[in-house]
């Protein structure tokens, strides 16, 4: 299933891959609005879909966003809380950009804002809803991947140079401690820099669908630009030399994440 707003390829695994950051979609009325800096869309989770191809030979559900994150972003809490309270962040629609550059030459109003939640957020977390109950009710749980990327050095987010992976669960709240034991673990025996609920613990998604009780485990991986693009400005190229030793890390991450949801899961039998 396809869309302007959302793309569901539905696998055969109990893995879904959530991606909320990699479209540069623009709808007009909403283009009409930005400035010229906005227009760039620069802080795109650049070449997802590409840097996840590994992924196949887990035979995923994969959930990707057509849109740009400046129309709205779609790992916010709706009702527009912080989910970093005291820290920098930006907003449910974005008034700027990661590096606090405006992207609006007027910001969208409360009523724009509703009207955006409806007609772009609601059905991209419709169908990862969906894909979630459908995947529990095929295999019994759920591990649910969220995939981000973001420049490696941004001041008014964070000091100094991020690591390359930065693994988030919550502080341990959206997923089993077995699940995220195995996921540090294996990240733990290859190079990359590295860190876990460290400047990035999760967003919206991991929060809102990570429910161990009930079988869906979260977790959300916010990787260094650096690690996969052959500079972290435009035209923000593949490196796909660069990117073989991260694809293979995480390959190993997710694995073990996978092997010890199911192990999990045959415990409880």
């Amino acid at each position: 299933m396809s869309t302007d707003i959302v793309s569901v390829r539905q696998g055969t695994s109990p893995l879904i891959l959530s991606m909320p950051h990699p479209g540069t979609g623009i709808p007009p009325e909403v283009a009409a609005q930005l400035n010229a800096r906005g227009k760039l869309v620069e802080d795109t989770d650049w070449h997802m879909r590409q840097l996840y191809g590994f992924a196949e030979r887990f035979a995923p559900t994969i959930v990707e966003a057509q849109l740009s994150r400046f129309v709205i972003d779609l790992n916010r809490d709706p009702a527009g809380v912080s989910l970093y309270p005291g820290q920098a962040t930006t907003e449910l629609v974005p008034t700027t950009t990661f590096d606090g550059a405006p992207i609006w030459q007027t910001a969208p109003d409360a009523n724009e804002i509703e009207r955006r939640k409806a007609a772009y957020f609601q059905p991209y977390h419709t169908a990862l809803a969906a894909e979630i109950e459908r995947v529990k009710a095929e295999h019994g749980y759920c591990v649910l991947w969220d995939c981000h990327s973001i420049k490696s050095v941004i001041p008014r987010l964070f000091e100094g140079t991020l690591p390359t992976l930065n693994l988030g669960t919550n502080s341990g709240e959206s997923c089993a401690p077995r699940v995220e034991a195995a996921a540090v673990t294996a990240m733990a025996e290859h190079p990359l820099t590295q860190i876990a609920n460290g400047r990035f613990k999760g967003g919206w998604i991991t929060r809102h669908y990570g429910r161990p009780s009930e079988r869906v485990h979260a977790l959300q991986m916010e990787i260094a630009l650096s690690a996969y693009l052959t500079d972290e400005t435009a035209p923000w190229t593949f490196d796909a030399p660069k990117a073989a030793a991260l694809q293979t890390t995480l390959s190993a991450i997710i694995a073990a994440a996978l092997d010890a949801a199911k192990e999990l899961e045959r415990s409880r039998s």
